[in-house]
């Protein structure tokens, strides 16, 4: 059992998503904003395309973070970054002491995500942590049809669900990790205009 989760409406969220595939170093960035409404800070890092790292880089990124202190969630845009490097949710859930939620639009393929890895280095440990990010829930979101799929480490699935639907103010993907996918393609977009 978790400890029990007091849901505010302008809970502090982190949310991190990656940029666009264009070198071996992919950067990722954070959006920490308070609900679903208000930006109040951003943060980068960077993981290696297709590695092993964006586990500790994430977990780095966080505790080395002026907000660390501040951060009630952790949201992410599924459990794989820069391709197939794999983010264990709940290791960074025991390094930061801050409860993780891995957002997906869809649900997950595994078939197609063991035969992609099939051609990557240790595919047998990338599927296990993929794995490990245990069971998935279906979320609606917005009005009419609109869902999106969770996975959890430190927190309840149905808290994480209330924290997804409150922060999806403007489409169904809730905003802090729309944000952090904005910023993130809207920086990688510009720098590689600007070596053009």
């Amino acid at each position: 059992m978790y400890r029990p989760f007091h849901i505010k409406s302008e809970i502090r969220v982190l949310a991190i998503d990656d940029s666009a595939l264009i070198a071996d170093q992919i950067m990722i960035v954070g959006a920490f904003f308070r609900g679903g409404g208000w930006l109040d800070g951003v943060m980068r890092s960077y993981v290696t395309r297709d590695g092993m790292d964006s586990t500790d880089t994430i977990a780095e990124m966080i505790l080395s973070s002026k907000h660390c202190g501040q951060i009630r969630i952790i949201m992410l845009d599924g459990v794989t970054y820069a391709g197939f490097n794999p983010v264990d949710i709940h290791h960074i859930w025991e390094l930061t002491g801050i409860p993780v939620v891995a957002v997906m639009r869809s649900y997950p393929n595994f078939r197609k995500i063991e035969d992609a890895l099939f051609h990557l280095p240790e595919p047998q440990k990338r599927m296990g942590i993929i794995l490990r990010a245990g069971s998935i829930t279906k979320v609606r979101t917005g009005a009419g049809p609109n869902h999106v799929y969770i996975q959890c480490a430190g927190i309840e699935a149905q808290h994480a669900a209330r924290i997804v639907q409150l922060t999806a103010t403007r489409s169904n993907i809730p905003e802090p990790l729309r944000v952090a996918h904005l910023i993130a393609t809207g920086i990688v977009l510009g720098e590689s205009r600007g070596k053009a």
